[in-house]
């Protein structure tokens, strides 16, 4: 039976299976069912149901079968009801009960015999113990105590005669001595989660676990403890095998999610070596054949499987060979196929490329890739993140504050952020440095170029006469400004007015004044020496408020231009035209322009809009939280105090903001920064994470009960081994420091001078504890 994969279908599923010593029958064990079958050439062919008979107890409801290594007709079976039970084939009675084992109270897990002494059996039960039978005089010779909730399954170690190995459900793996059944000799942490299966090497001191945590471990036991190689799988796993013949292979199939039975190379532990996805349903049980090349496996879809690695898929071969990583420095690892088809290369010389990988044999799918890696040579450590934040004011008047950091900025590089200092220093403050309560108003050259503008508009105020603009119209035609025209006599006017008003080339802000003259010249132009003088502001403001508030109707005239006389038709009556029409001829059909109003009617200047700098500062601020660069956007809120209260920014984005820069800042280690930043927070879930108390919640070692009353006293087992120290065995009543990975510690000072020379833990447990 080593040509094809053949299978054959239950009336209900299997828990388990075992081969006989000669690999030619095969027992499979479930809650309903309880077969023997022949292993032929080309199928399977059943030889005994040793479900039969009237009373159907939980004796036959089997969580586990084992065939006897020595003698061909003894099995053993782990029932759910905490019984053991012993078959014997030869009875020549229909039922092969042979004996019943009644010393677990729960259910039994797993069994299994001597491979040199046929009489010894060993089970491990859900009640946290592990009981040795002998045969011969049908009673429980020792009972073994784990101190745990359950033990998952015990196997005889191929190497050592009275050695035996245990797991449990909290992750630790026993050695035991047969002849010493009061304590193990070895214990370790071996899985985060519980441990499910276990299994020996054949040929070396290995030991496989298989846990809840996707991942097989092989551990070396020939002195400590050590973790030799680790798989990593999609799923817990359930059950484990090692492929005889074949150092480094292993079997295992899952518990839950995947269907497929895995063989793994420990030395590829990412990807299957092959796998055998025939079963419907999660695998139960995998035996191997005495032949690397075919195995045996049940499933809950109620088949037995017969595999021939021949028909075993390969996933490496259809892996992708290429990859990308990053690390946490920033260097970029890149992996990309080589292509076995191009032109010879260095790379290619190299290399030896097979022209195909057959399929049948036991060499690991060889993809060819080339390992590109692009190191990042500019220092990635941000130094200005550390300047800024213990740099940077955060209380106090703002313009200071935006003063300072606008200059501590600068200092550490960040010319970009000391101009939106400076920037919202003059978008928030006057020149005197107090925070504008309404939006900033024009300035004084704004307020002058708006009166000149409304000037050139409207006219002199209500209370000049036109003399003004009269002269304005002299000046146009080339008369002298401040010179009343009259017919053909020119007199000079001795009036001055009281308020002087200029539109024109004279810059805005200043009026004119000329020493030693009392009249003082109209109009836009002015001819003679003179001098500038500034306009106060008080001056420009009077009249601002004047100009705005000033509801009187001001019109435009209808000509820019006022006629001296009137303007005489003298030009000589059109000629006749004798051959046009009479309309064409008459005089009465000249065109005539009606006088109709055309003026320009102004009621009211309306009042400037103010600018508003809000929606910028949200801009900004969300720009720089989106560029991750929190520290700004963080401290700019901060200084703007209570400003920022009419910002549109959600309180949730502020809280996030906060909350992130002080992660940013424990990174860095900035701890003075960071609780300045929490006492200046202006929410409650950010002022009280300081107020806060930090509880560290420690089990017991021994039973993994929380401790709840005592804290060196465990409510449980009343045990206070978990406080010893690991170095000198004595309780630790001071400061204790303990490992998270494994849980053992001690004395502060002994751990210390431990890891000073040594890396793995002190216990002996093989974990590789970090001490700092």
């Amino acid at each position: 039976m080593t040509s094809k994969t053949v299978f054959i279908t239950q009336e209900g599923p299997a828990n388990a299976l075992a081969l006989n010593k000669d690999n030619s029958q095969v027992v499979i064990a479930g809650r309903n069912v309880f077969k023997i079958f022949a292993l032929l050439e080309d199928r399977f062919e059943e030889v005994c149901n040793l479900r039969v008979g009237k009373n159907l107890n939980l004796n036959f409801s089997c969580n586990d079968v084992a065939w006897n290594l020595t003698d061909d007709h003894i099995l053993a079976t782990a029932a759910t009801n905490g019984a053991v039970v012993v078959w014997n084939l030869n009875r020549p009675s229909r039922s092969k009960q042979e004996h019943v084992f009644v010393d677990h109270k729960r259910t039994v897990n797993k069994v299994s015999f001597h491979m040199t002494e046929p009489m010894w059996l060993i089970s491990g039960s859900q009640d946290g113990t592990m009981k040795c039978f002998d045969l011969r005089t049908k009673e429980a010779t020792k009972t073994f105590y784990s101190n745990t909730e359950s033990v998952r399954d015990v196997q005889f170690s191929p190497h050592q005669q009275h050695t035996f190995a245990a797991v449990s459900e909290n992750g630790h793996v026993q050695q035991w001595d047969l002849r010493r059944p009061d304590r193990y000799f070895q214990h370790f942490t071996a899985h985060s989660g519980p441990i499910f299966a276990c299994d020996w090497h054949p040929e070396a001191t290995w030991l496989a676990t298989a846990s809840r945590d996707k991942t097989i471990k092989v551990w070396d036991l020939t002195a400590k403890p050590s973790c030799d190689y680790t798989i990593h799988t999609i799923a817990s796993v359930g059950r484990i095998k090692w492929r005889p013949q074949r150092k480094y292979h292993i079997a295992s199939c899952a518990l839950v999610v995947d269907c497929s039975i895995n063989v793994w190379d420990i030395r590829r532990p990412y990807i299957p070596f092959a796998s055998f996805n025939e079963h419907k349903d999660v695998p139960t049980g995998v035996a191997w054949r005495g032949d690397p090349q075919s195995f045996l496996s049940t499933s809950r879809d109620c088949n037995l499987y017969h595999h021939v690695f021949k028909d075993a898929t390969r996933p490496a071969s259809k892996a992708n060979p290429q990859g990308i990583a990053l690390n946490a420095k920033g260097d970029i690892a890149y992996a990309c196929k080589v292509n076995v088809n191009a032109p010879t290369s260095s790379v290619r010389k190299q290399l030896i490329y097979p022209r195909k990988m057959p399929t049948s044999n036991d060499t690991f799918y060889m993809a060819f890739s080339m390992m590109h890696r692009f190191t990042v040579t500019t220092p990635q450590e941000p130094k200005w993140f550390k300047a800024c934040a213990e740099g940077y004011l955060l209380s106090g008047k703002l313009n200071e504050i935006c003063d300072h950091n606008a200059v501590v900025a600068s200092k550490a590089g960040r010319n970009d952020i000391s101009t939106v200092w400076s920037i919202t220093k003059t978008l928030y403050t006057d020149s005197l440095g107090n925070i504008l309560t309404t939006p900033p108003t024009v300035s004084k050259e704004d307020a002058v170029n708006t009166l000149n503008l409304s000037q050139m508009a409207i006219g002199p105020n209500a209370e000049q006469t036109n003399t003004g603009h009269e002269n304005d119209v002299k000046s146009l035609q080339g008369e002298a400004p401040g010179v009343i025209s009259g017919g053909d006599d020119e007199t000079e006017t001795d009036e001055t007015p009281e308020n002087h008003h200029f539109i024109g080339p004279i810059p805005s802000g200043y009026r004119r004044s000329f020493s030693g003259s009392k009249r003082q010249p109209k109009g836009d132009f002015f001819f003679g020496e003179g001098e500038l003088e500034p306009m106060t502001m008080e001056y420009t403001n009077a009249y601002m408020h004047n100009i705005i508030n000033n509801d009187n109707d001001w019109t435009l005239p209808k000509e820019a231009f006022p006629l001296r006389h009137e303007i005489q038709d003298r030009s000589p009556p059109p000629e006749q035209f004798p051959n046009h029409s009479p309309d064409i001829n008459d005089d009465t059909g000249a065109i005539t322009v009606e006088d109709q109003p055309c003026q320009l009617i102004v009621t009211a200047i309306p009042k400037p809009v103010f600018w508003d700098p809000t929606h910028l500062i949200e801009e900004a601020l969300r720009h720089h939280a989106a560029i991750r660069d929190i520290q700004t956007s963080v401290s700019i809120l901060i200084a703007l105090g209570d400003r920022r209260k009419i910002l549109n920014i959600e309180m949730a984005t502020q809280e996030h903001w906060l909350l992130e820069y002080i992660d940013m800042l424990g990174r860095f280690q900035l701890w003075e920064v960071a609780t300045q930043i929490i006492q200046l927070a202006w929410m409650p879930s950010v002022s009280q994470l300081n107020q806060q108390s930090t509880t560290i919640h420690a089990c017991c070692s021994t039973c993994t009960k929380p401790l709840q009353r005592s804290a060196w006293l465990c409510d449980r087992c009343h045990t206070s081994r978990h406080a010893l120290c690991s170095i000198c065995h004595q309780v630790v009543r001071g400061i204790y420091v303990w490992c998270q990975g494994c849980t053992h510690g001690g004395h502060v000072t002994h751990i210390s001078e431990w890891f000073n020379s040594n890396r793995q833990c002190p216990t002996g447990c093989g974990h590789l504890c970090e001490y700092t």
